[in-house]
């Protein structure tokens, strides 16, 4: 039998998860390429930092924290009152990018997440064009 390992433990469970949540918020806050997303949080990022966590934790094969929170995983609905565009999802993913960067990730767990999580990442814009 091959034993095949989930992003969440390639990244090292828990605290692998919630040291990408707060490289991706960290590199949100300080990379002036993020401005206009960072503008889209409060200027608390601390409870998003955890809503992310609890969401990655279960997206990427580990406990399902945030459906077993809120009971649904639906995130268009939470995202539609921004306007999120090509260059807003840009944004998103080069903190990402640079998160997994940050904290070592393998180049085993980044294949295995960079293109789904742009895919979703394109699923969530709004708009044809930024605004």
């Amino acid at each position: 039998m091959i034993n095949v390992l989930t992003p969440y433990q390639l990244l090292g469970g828990a605290e692998g998860v919630r040291r990408l949540c707060n490289a991706f918020y960290d590199n949100m806050e300080r990379l002036p390429e993020a401005e206009t997303i960072r503008r889209m949080h409060g200027a608390d990022t601390g409870p998003v930092r955890e809503k992310l966590f609890e969401y990655l934790s279960g997206w990427l094969g580990g406990p399902k924290l945030y459906l077993e929170k809120y009971g649904t995983v639906a995130m268009g609905p939470a995202h539609r009152p921004f306007a999120i565009g090509p260059k807003e999802r840009d944004q998103w993913m080069l903190c990402l990018n640079k998160a997994l960067d940050d904290i070592g990730a393998s180049e085993t767990a980044k294949g295995l997440i960079k293109a789904p999580i742009y895919a979703f990442a394109d699923h969530l814009r709004n708009r044809a064009t930024s605004v």
